[in-house]
């Protein structure tokens, strides 16, 4: 029979010949990894950094934050220690996490987390041949964050994640952060639409439980400062434009009602609308805002403008019925033995004021003779001439507030816009 020639013996399938079973590096199933490394001995210490991907929200109402980062674990245990010769690690998936011990941490204050799973559990495990090990994981958490609003949206917070061992005190872990300072990576494509990330940087303290003792807990705390322009845009340029828009109420004419009174109102609800919109996105904190501070002293303002025109319409109806007392009281009788009344302008007629200069009824003056002999009396009855004085001194003062009575309009056009210029001054140094 013929031999099989070499070129047949090199494309055999090299994947379907036996090679035994492989020796199993890692010796998980001779050790119990449900105890920590050393136990019984000085507490296993256990690095940390991490790297921040993204911060994606900030929440005002429900008070916290969500970021997703890498946290990466370090520590030595050497259950698994594996002989080498090249001195290169050996990397695995999540799927070896479960048969070996790693460290408990956990994010206090936190309201959610998950560890992302697309297209596969994103966990990774590199064991070295002496026996330390990196955990790797990418995680998502959103946790609380105290936020205090009393500046805002003038304000700057500080969030912190915290985290810790949840089983183990510092006897038996010890939780640091491995690289001090530069254990805390960000990207510095990093940026949130209302803040401008300020600082990033880490501490570390014990916490104390009284129930369990002492642990390590680790901080990772930046700093965020409010973008102030979309709050310009929004609520403080339309506050603005409603209080100025109020002033326009005194160029208009006192006796123009409906204008006056439909504009009043009309920016009076506008500033309600804009109050109750701002706190439709807040908390509902027991506390006064900075925001708050302006839209209701904005609102005051309108308000008063409202007030001043109804001061205004109120003091000309007094002064027009007081005037029109007036004129019924005081009568102008041209001739004493008619006793005809003669309206206040002083009109009467040509054969009345020639009685009353001494010259027959048929007799016509000139006027020169007019403008010197023309004289008209005030039958008052049996008033004395001090009581008539005052009486006509009494009315040309009313004739002077009535005709004054749009001065308020006038005094207002420089009181509000001076006093609401003040209020800006003292506002934004204070706050800004």
């Amino acid at each position: 029979m013929p031999k099989p020639s070499n070129s047949y013996k090199k494309n055999l399938d090299m994947t379907k010949i036996g090679t035994g079973k492989p020796q199993q590096l890692l010796r998980v199933d001779d050790h119990d990894f449900s105890m920590r490394p050393a136990f019984g001995g000085p507490a296993i210490p256990v690095g940390v950094d991490v790297q921040v991907e993204s911060l994606d929200s900030i929440s005002e109402v429900d008070m916290d934050f969500t970021m997703t980062l890498y946290l990466r674990h370090y520590w030595k245990d050497e259950r698994l220690a594996f002989p080498s010769t090249s001195n290169k690690s050996m990397t695995f998936d999540g799927r070896l996490v479960k048969k070996i011990w790693v460290p408990d941490v956990f994010f206090v204050h936190s309201k959610r987390s998950f560890i992302h799973d697309t297209t596969t559990d994103n966990i990774m495990l590199r064991v070295f041949p002496d026996g330390h090990v990196l955990y790797s994981m990418r995680i998502t958490v959103t946790a609380m964050c105290n936020m205090d609003f009393s500046h805002f949206p003038l304000d700057s917070q500080t969030c912190s994640l915290e985290l810790e061992s949840y089983a183990y005190t510092d006897e038996d872990l010890m939780l640091y952060w491995k690289n001090g300072d530069e254990s805390l990576k960000t990207d510095e494509k990093i940026s949130l639409s209302q803040f401008l990330i300020q600082k990033f940087h880490t501490t570390s303290r014990l916490a104390f439980y009284s129930s369990t003792g002492w642990y390590n807990r680790l901080y990772i705390n930046f700093t965020l400062h409010r973008h102030i322009f979309f709050f310009l845009l929004q609520t403080y340029f339309p506050a603005t434009l409603m209080v100025m828009l109020s002033w326009v109420s005194f160029w208009i004419d006192h006796k123009a009602v409906p204008a006056r009174v439909s504009l009043g109102i009309t920016t009076v609800l506008t500033m309600s609308t804009i109050i109750t919109g701002v706190n439709a996105s807040m908390p509902r904190v027991s506390y006064i805002k900075a925001v708050d501070i302006y839209l209701w002293v904005s609102f005051v303002f309108v308000f008063l403008s409202v007030l001043e025109y109804a001061a205004v319409n109120y003091l000309t109806t007094v002064q027009e019925w007081k005037e029109r007392k007036l004129r019924e009281k005081v009568p102008c009788m041209c001739g004493m033995p008619h006793s005809k009344t003669m309206m206040l302008d002083g009109s009467c007629s040509e054969s009345e004021a020639n009685s009353l200069a001494g010259y027959p009824r048929n007799h016509i003056l000139t006027e020169e003779e007019k403008q010197d002999k023309i004289v008209v009396h005030l039958a008052l009855g049996s008033e004395s001439s001090s009581s008539r004085k005052r009486g006509l001194l009494k009315g040309q003062v009313g004739l002077r507030l009535f005709q004054n009575t749009h001065a308020i309009d006038k005094y207002s056009r420089l009181i509000f816009p001076a006093s609401y210029i003040f209020f800006n001054l003292i506002y934004w140094s204070v706050f800004s």
